[in-house]
């Protein structure tokens, strides 16, 4: 059985218990699931049925377990939930909260209830909250943990241990230990098992790492994301502008925004605007909108290729076996700028092209769009030669190699263009690329064709 139909049968057993109050039942199924399924399955139920009955299922709950589970529901739905709770439930269930997920919460609230949380709270948490609730969305700092142990400069083994125990119960993450100096500033990294295997009365900065990957806490968070991913790291340290230890990054956080990123750059591949939460809790007009601004946009620029057609109308009119072959050429070069439009955004993404190899990249593409036109050529010319005659499928090989070429370094060029207009190189999309490369490919059929073919009676 496959995960998502073990959730369904789960969601079920759930939703029957909830409307029989059967309390015994419901008490068994709760325990037995982990919090990130559970999560899916509210979803589900928010979706199918309404937000009651998931406060209803979130009620038999612990307060600590209920804010693990928050921290992994949509947006949208933790906003409804926090505006259900009063003040007193929803300051404990903050309080449950690791510090990133605590700091995510809060932002979604309105002012007045912030504030009035915030006058709640002791010091050091109002703090804390305050500072990570101030960073920009999309860089480092609005993503990272302020739960992480740190271990003053100049202390031994068997001190370090002592304060990872006292430290443990609260800290997202224990595998890596950061030891800070006076003044808080990242001086190295260690492991936990360096620690436990060291003397108890060595000294922690004779043992620790000193060349230590860090973050500044304005990053990018796609970068922060290529970095973890790079490295193989646990958890990456965030430094302020000062170069003290502000927060971490763990792994778990990197990979989801490793996956945001890479649905955006999905959407953005296909000209769709980005979707707030997913596809599934998406509205019909959201879906409308995220769509038509680019789908209209193509319509327009899928004149050229109308007026392309037009211009050359004795022609067509003269060999309407040109039409029959139209599609299959420009659908070619469309194919072919798509392909490589997808290999430089996606190389752009991940860090292994950069701006400077553009020559280099265009040079090879030259060549490697030559051969494919030759290959397709050659299988198109077979058609041509039975469909049409000899001369016909002279002209359609031919324009088959030029618009492939044409098309290639169009997916190959937008994206660097782009690039340095500061735009994402994603919006190079497959239909941006596809309407240029049609448009491209009229001219250059018609235009060769009327050359080589000539007009009647011209």
């Amino acid at each position: 059985m496959s995960l998502n139909e073990t959730l369904i049968d789960q969601k079920d057993a759930l939703l029957e218990a909830h409307l029989a109050d059967d309390r015994e039942r419901l008490d068994e199924l709760l325990p037995e699931l982990r919090a990130a399924d559970i999560a899916e399955i509210l979803e589900q139920i928010a979706e199918e049925q309404d937000n009651q009955t998931v406060f209803a299922l979130l009620d038999r709950l612990p307060l600590d377990r209920r804010a693990h589970i928050i921290g992994y529901l949509p947006e949208d739905l933790q906003e409804d939930l926090a505006r259900e709770m009063s003040d007193e439930v929803l300051l404990t269930v903050l309080e449950e909260m690791s510090a990133d997920e605590r700091a995510d919460l809060f932002n979604l609230l309105d002012e007045d209830r912030r504030e009035g949380l915030l006058r709640r709270m002791a010091r050091q948490e109002r703090e804390d909250l305050k500072r990570l609730a101030s960073y920009e969305e999309g860089t480092a700092g609005s993503i990272m943990t302020s739960d992480y142990v740190a271990i003053p400069s100049g202390m031994t083994v068997s001190q370090a241990m002592m304060r990872v125990r006292q430290t443990a119960p609260d800290a997202e993450t224990v595998y890596q230990l950061y030891i800070i100096d006076q003044d808080g500033k990242l001086a190295g990294t260690l492991s936990l098992r360096q620690l436990m295997v060291a003397r108890p009365g060595a000294q922690v900065d004779d043992l620790m790492i000193k060349d230590v990957i860090s973050v500044p806490v304005d990053e990018e968070q796609e970068e922060v994301a290529r970095l973890v991913a790079r490295y193989d790291m646990l958890a990456v340290p965030v430094i302020d502008h000062e170069e003290r230890l502000v927060g971490i990054i763990t792994h778990d956080d990197a990979m989801d925004v490793a996956e945001e990123e890479a649905t955006e750059d999905m959407h953005k591949g296909m000209s769709i605007g980005k979707l707030e939460g997913g596809l599934r809790s998406a509205s019909l007009f959201d879906l409308y909108r995220k769509r038509i601004v680019w789908l209209v946009l193509l319509v327009f620029a899928n004149i050229f290729s109308g007026a392309g057609i037009a211009y050359f109308e004795e022609t067509i009119e003269a060999y309407i076996a040109l039409v029959f072959f139209l599609p299959l050429l420009v659908d070619s070069g469309g194919n072919a700028g798509s392909q490589a439009a997808t290999l430089m955004v996606r190389g752009m993404a991940t860090g292994d092209v950069r701006s400077r190899d553009w020559a280099k990249l265009l040079g090879r593409e030259v060549f490697v769009a030559a051969g494919l036109g030759l290959t397709m050529a050659l299988a198109v010319s077979v058609v041509g030669i039975f469909r049409a005659g000899t001369e016909i499928a002279m002209v359609v090989a031919m324009s088959m190699v030029l618009i492939v070429i044409v098309g290639s370094l169009i997916g190959m060029i937008l994206p660097f263009i782009l690039n340095r207009l500061g735009w994402d190189p994603a919006t190079a999309s497959a239909p941006l690329v596809t309407s240029i490369a049609d448009a491209s490919g009229v001219l250059i059929y018609f235009a060769l064709a009327t050359a080589v073919l000539g007009l009647p009676g011209g």
